[in-house]
């Protein structure tokens, strides 16, 4: 059944706690809480290295309520494609008489770059797991390295002069696999995304979330503006919020009248280098309006 309303949300019983030592501000925890609801306690979280893994299992403590397995930055597609084989085969053999969702969360590093292979093949062979990475944009948990998920221009440590290239587009690799299910999530629009996890664990083969994620610490802003960057980046046209689903594409949060890209980006430090260069904001602004009429936004409002 749909999510009609944020109360429908709210009401459903927590699977995350509040003890975790995740940054004031973090989008991975607000993700982590959303999708733990959704999915509830008939579930197996698999997490790969990252923020989200350190800042919530420090032993002897977990944040975690329902069964959970950590496992490296390059597996997680892998392990999670195990775990449903082996539930398929208890279940086929009535050794178990109920299934389980199989739900993997995953940072943009251990997605975009590192575990890539892992999921191209658990993809390729439709295999009935749920993978959701959350995508801030950098490997935040061991010092803001720049990742294939890092924005045109945006500073980290290891660009320290601006990206050079476009972030790799995750939706459309997985949609090139011809999984089930595909689509973007924000925080911002908590039914958009909560509908999109309730559909994606009820796909018969593989589905894909692709969630951005502020993080305060990388993209350097205050943490009272987590949700309103992730906001900004839907209606700048810089994060399109779509599903795919029986080869087809659709919009599921219309923006009519699109704000320009500098609104997104003046805020936060990791662009702060590029807003006296009207060139490198115009490379940005056209990429916004590249997406805006892909998806049929609308134009920048003036």
């Amino acid at each position: 059944m749909p999510f009609k309303s944020i109360k429908d949300i709210i009401v459903r019983q927590d699977f995350f706690s509040p003890g975790h030592g995740l940054c004031a501000g973090c989008g991975a925890a607000q993700i982590a809480r959303i999708v733990t609801k959704v999915v509830g306690k008939d579930s197996i979280i698999i997490n790969s290295t990252g923020c989200l893994e350190v800042s919530t299992t420090t032993y002897p403590w977990t944040a975690w309520k329902s069964p959970y397995i950590h496992v490296a930055f390059e597996n997680a597609a892998a392990a999670a494609s195990g775990i449903r084989s082996s539930y398929d085969a208890l279940i086929m053999k009535k050794k178990l008489g109920k299934d389980v969702n199989v739900v993997v969360l995953a940072g943009d590093g251990g997605t975009a770059d590192i575990g890539l292979q892992a999921l191209s093949g658990a993809f390729e062979r439709g295999d009935r797991i749920t993978y959701i990475c959350y995508d801030n944009e950098a490997y935040m948990n061991t010092g803001i390295q720049r990742s294939g998920a890092t924005p045109y221009s945006a500073w980290t440590t290891t660009s320290p002069a601006g990206q050079r290239t476009l972030k790799k587009d995750l939706m459309g690799i997985a949609i090139a696999h011809r999984v089930k299910y595909a689509a973007t999530a924000s925080i911002a629009y908590l039914l958009d995304a909560t509908n999109k996890v309730e559909k994606a664990i009820s796909m018969n083969g593989p589905s894909f979330i692709h969630w951005l994620q502020p993080c305060t610490i990388g993209w350097r802003y205050d943490p009272k503006l987590t949700v309103k960057l992730s906001r900004l980046a839907v209606k700048t046209g810089l994060w399109p919020l779509y599903e795919y689903y029986d080869g087809v594409t659709k919009l599921t949060v219309q923006v009519p009248k699109r704000v320009p890209v500098s609104e997104y980006l003046k805020p936060q430090g990791r662009f702060r280098h590029i807003m006296d260069k009207p060139d490198e904001l115009a490379k940005i602004q056209s990429h916004a309006d590249e997406l805006a009429a892909k998806f049929g936004l609308g134009p920048v409002a003036e």
